[in-house]
C-alpha cells in the first residue's frame, strides 16, 4: 500500500447528472375533488360508414316517389278542372312548406344541442385549467343561448355589471353560473320531481303492467324535452333522441342504472318494504329510475359543469317522490 499522496485532478460535471439534479418546479395539478368532469359528448366516428349511405339513397327515392306521386296527381286534377288543379296544387305546396319547416327545425334543434356541448368543453376547461380564453369563449356562449329569453334578461343584466371587475376565469364562471343557471337548477328540481311522481302513481295504478313501459317511456321523454328547453335547448324530435342517447350513455358510464335495495328500504322504510304491494313496488322503482334519468338529464343539458359537492342527488328527491298532495310548484 502506497503511502504518497494522489497527485490533484481536475473534473467536468456530467450534464446529464446536473440536468437530473435540477429541480422542475411543475405547474400545480388540480386536486381530485376540485375537478370538474363536463358530461360524455357522443364522438363521430371519422370511417366510412355504408349505412348512413343507404339510408339517405333510400330515404331520397322515397322522397322523389313522393314528389312524383304528387306531381302526377296534380297533373290528373288539372286534366280533369283548373279549379281543382290549382286546389291540388296548393295542398301539395302547403305539404312541401311543412315539411319543409319540420327539417330546418330538427337541424336548429340539433345545432342548439351542439352548442350546449361546446359550452360545457370549454366551461370544464376554464374551471379545471383556470384557461382565460376558455371562460370568455362560454361566457359569451350563455350570453348567445340566453340573450332572445325574457326570463334570463336579469341575470344577464347582472353578469354584465362585472365585465370591468378583475376575477379570475374560475370566479367568473362561478359569477355566470349563481346568475344564471341557478335559478334553472330548481326548476329542473321541480321539473324532475313532479315527472318522477307523476309515473309513481300511475305506474302503480295501472290495471295492465304492459302498458308500463309506453307510460314510463312517454312521461321520460316529455321531462327530457322540458329539461331541454329549460337550459337553452329546441326539444325537436331528433334532438330529444339525441339527447335520449345522451344520457343513456352518461348513465352507463357513471353507473347510475344501478339500483339496490337499500335505495328502496330508504325510501319506503325496511319495515314497510315487506308488506307493500307489488304494484306499489313497482310504481316506486319506475319513480326512482325516472329520478336517476332526469338527474342524468340535468348534466347533460347544463351548461356549466356542476361540483360534484353541489350537484342534486336521488335522497333530495325521495321528499317529493312519496309526497302525495299537489305537485311541486
Amino acid at each position: 500500500m502506497s503511502a504518497s499522496p494522489r497527485r490533484p485532478q481536475a473534473f467536468v460535471i456530467d450534464e446529464e447528472l446536473e440536468t437530473k439534479a435540477t429541480i422542475d418546479f411543475a405547474p400545480e395539478e388540480p386536486e381530485p375533488a376540485d375537478i370538474v368532469v363536463a358530461p360524455a359528448q357522443t364522438r363521430v366516428s371519422r370511417n366510412f360508414r355504408w349505412g348512413p349511405v343507404l339510408i339517405g339513397a333510400l330515404a331520397s327515392l322515397v322522397t322523389m316517389g313522393a314528389g312524383l306521386a304528387a306531381a302526377r296527381l296534380v297533373e290528373d286534377f288539372f286534366a280533369r278542372s283548373q279549379v281543382l288543379g290549382w286546389i291540388a296544387a296548393s295542398i301539395a305546396g302547403l305539404a312541401a312548406l311543412a315539411a319543409l319547416a319540420i327539417v330546418l327545425r330538427e337541424i336548429w334543434g340539433l345545432s342548439r344541442l351542439k352548442r350546449i356541448e361546446h359550452i360545457q368543453t370549454d366551461a370544464a376547461s376554464a374551471l379545471n385549467l383556470d384557461d382565460r380564453e376558455k371562460s370568455a369563449s362560454a361566457i359569451a356562449g350563455l350570453r348567445s343561448l340566453y340573450g332572445g329569453r325574457p326570463d334570463m334578461a336579469r341575470g344577464l343584466l347582472s353578469l354584465k355589471e362585472h365585465d370591468t371587475d378583475i376575477l379570475d376565469p374560475r370566479d367568473r364562471l362561478r359569477l355566470a353560473e349563481r346568475y344564471l343557471l341557478e335559478p334553472l337548477d330548481a326548476e329542473a328540481h321541480r321539473i324532475v320531481a313532479r315527472a318522477a311522481r307523476r309515473i309513481t302513481l300511475i305506474t302503480t295504478v295501472l290495471p295492465a303492467p304492459a302498458l308500463d313501459i309506453l307510460v314510463v317511456a312517454a312521461q321520460n321523454l316529455r321531462m327530457l324535452r322540458e329539461l331541454a328547453g329549460l337550459y337553452g335547448g329546441r326539444p325537436s324530435t331528433l334532438s330529444t333522441l339525441r339527447l335520449a342517447r345522451m344520457v343513456v350513455s352518461h348513465l352507463a358510464v357513471t353507473g347510475g342504472l344501478a339500483l339496490s335495495d337499500s335505495v328502496v328500504q330508504h325510501l319506503v322504510g325496511k319495515g314497510l318494504a315487506g308488506r307493500l304491494s307489488a304494484r306499489f313496488g313497482e310504481g316506486a322503482v319506475n319513480g326512482i329510475l325516472t329520478a336517476r334519468i332526469g338527474l342524468a338529464a340535468r348534466e347533460v343539458c347544463r351548461p356549466i359543469p356542476q361540483e360534484p359537492s353541489r350537484r342534486d342527488n336521488l335522497t333530495s328527491l325521495l321528499k317529493e317522490l312519496v309526497s302525495f298532495g299537489k305537485d311541486p310548484a
